[in-house]
This record gives C-alpha cells, sequence and structure tokens, in this order.
C-alpha cells in the first residue's frame, strides 16, 4: 500500500520528467486533489485504490501539460475559490494585484459618496468582479465577456458564493447575488448606456498579447487558454488602446480605470492614456517587478467627455 507521502513524491517525480514547472507543489495539489486528504498534514494516510486510480488519471493529464486548474476544478484567487472550466482564461496569481487596485479605489469611492458602481470587461471566470464585491461592502458590479463559456463559468462561481452566503458585510445593503450583473459581449457594448459618466471603476483584464508571441508560450497556456482572451491582435494592445479611449466618456468624474498590460507595452499604453484626457497616470508592478497595470483617473473637474 502507498501512503500520500509516497504517492506525492513519485508524483513529484513523473511530472519533473514532463518538465511541469513546480512539479513538488502540483503532485500535492493532485494528490489531494484524488483523495481529499493533504499529504502535509496525514503523510501516513494509506492511498485507497478508488483514489490511486483518480490520481493516475489526473497526472497523465498533467504530465500531458493539461492546466492543474482545469484538472482539480477551481483555483485560489484572493479570499475566493474559483470553479475553472475548459474554454475559459485561467486567473493569474498577478491578476490579484488588480484586483486588490480595484477593491482600494471602490472603497475610496464608497467612502466619498456612499454607494460605487464597478465595471469589469473581459471578466473571464469573474475573479475580479467577484472579490471587489465580496470584499466592498454596497459595491455594484457589472461585468462582461465576449466568450459564452467564461459567461457561464462567471455564473457558477456568482451561484457558488451566493449558495454560500458570500458578501455580507458591516453596512451591506445586500450579498453578492443581489449587487453583481453579468453580460455578454465585446468590450464595453453589453453594459447600459445610462451607467455613462457614472462608473467609479472601471477594470479589465483584457487580450494584449500579439499574435505572434503564440510560439513563445508554455503548453499549458497555447493549448488550454481560448486565444481570444489572450492575443489582442497583430500589435496586441488594440483592445487595451480602446478601452482606455472609451475610458473617459465612461467614468465618473475622479473614476479610476485600471488595466492588466503586457510588460513591454506600459509606456505606450501612458501616453494613450494622456492623449485621452485621463490623469494621475501610473503604472503599477506585477509580483516580478514588471510595469504591469496601468492606474489613469477623470479628472474629478472634468465635464461629461464628448462620445
Amino acid at each position: 500500500m502507498t501512503t500520500l507521502a509516497a504517492a506525492a513524491a513519485r508524483v513529484a517525480v513523473q511530472l519533473a520528467q514532463a518538465h511541469v514547472a513546480s512539479p513538488e507543489v502540483d503532485a500535492r495539489w493532485l494528490v489531494e486533489a484524488a483523495s481529499g486528504r493533504d499529504p502535509r498534514s496525514v503523510p501516513t494516510a494509506v492511498l485507497t485504490p478508488d483514489a490511486a486510480r483518480r490520481l493516475e488519471d489526473m497526472v497523465t493529464r498533467r504530465a500531458a501539460r493539461e492546466p492543474l486548474q482545469l484538472i482539480v476544478g477551481s483555483t485560489a484567487f484572493r479570499t475566493l475559490e474559483l470553479i475553472c472550466t475548459p474554454g475559459v482564461f485561467i486567473p493569474r496569481p498577478e491578476t490579484e494585484i488588480l484586483a486588490g487596485l480595484a477593491i482600494d479605489a471602490a472603497r475610496s469611492a464608497r467612502s466619498a459618496r456612499g454607494h460605487v458602481l464597478v465595471v469589469e470587461p473581459c471578466c473571464g471566470t469573474g475573479a475580479v468582479s467577484l472579490s471587489v464585491a465580496v470584499e466592498v461592502a454596497g459595491a455594484h458590479v457589472h461585468a462582461a465577456d465576449v466568450s459564452a463559456d467564461a459567461v457561464r463559468c462567471a455564473r457558477a462561481n456568482l451561484e457558488a458564493l451566493r449558495a454560500g452566503g458570500a458578501g455580507v458585510l458591516p453596512g451591506d445593503p445586500g450579498p453578492v447575488g443581489e449587487r453583481v450583473q453579468l453580460f455578454e459581449g465585446p468590450l464595453l457594448e453589453p453594459f447600459d448606456e445610462a451607467l455613462r459618466g457614472h462608473v467609479d471603476v472601471l477594470v479589465s483584464n483584457p487580450p494584449y498579447l500579439p499574435t505572434s508571441d503564440v510560439e513563445l508560450l508554455p503548453p499549458e497556456v497555447a493549448q488550454h487558454d481560448p486565444h481570444a482572451a489572450l492575443f489582442g491582435g497583430e500589435d496586441g494592445h488594440e483592445l487595451v488602446d480602446e478601452l482606455i479611449r472609451a475610458a473617459p466618456s465612461w467614468l465618473a468624474p475622479a473614476g479610476t480605470l485600471l488595466l492588466e498590460l503586457d510588460v513591454r507595452r506600459g509606456q505606450d499604453a501612458v501616453e494613450v492614456a494622456l492623449g485621452a484626457g485621463l490623469h494621475d497616470v501610473r503604472l503599477v508592478a506585477d509580483l516580478a517587478g514588471a510595469p504591469r497595470f496601468l492606474v489613469a483617473h477623470r479628472d474629478a473637474r472634468s465635464a461629461q467627455p464628448h462620445r
């Protein structure tokens, strides 16, 4: 019979041989997913025959470079455990920084006005929008994605939060399920025109890679993340630039624009933002110290821009 610790050690060797980037960590997660028990907590527990069969299947998939998140069906993101499904972009750890920026901006807006409106195009699993809704009391969030698969996944994550009673914070007028709306469509098209000029936080992690980057991506990304969620076009920043230029007409006075970017294009995005009339434009570094996030604001004193 095999213990959980021995199984994790064996799986780590198999994954290393398959050139998986973090074989020990992935091995632990796979053993836990197959057995329902953490091998660090109960290393001498025995792997049952059924669990061994499940583990074998999972290891085969991971060795073929299928993402761990799709194999186990979920991923951790800030305070959330998000459902992950095939055909939907898997949230990355660095995007937790984007969510944190959105949460801070939403809290500041709520303090000043008593309520806050957050809009997120390209929402994917709903990671950023749901984090804002859960962590900011009274935040009303409108999120959308062009992918029907992504919207279904975001709805599943929203339903999971609703079923768990999440999002009831001190001073909250209602739980998450009553404060998040999900739509299907490209960029800002699905959102009600009545929101123009009233958005406190416009946040997005849009597709931003040039199509030529496809050969540079690891199999987990190139073969499993939807290309429509990765590539913005030949230049890469086509959709980023479109969102920046649209932001002044959607943001409320002093509203905040937050975007995840190609780290090679940070200064380009700053120039587009300044050209669009946005103020206090800056770049924020990711976990590796690279300039990945754009922060910009509509002038608090500015009149509503012409559409």
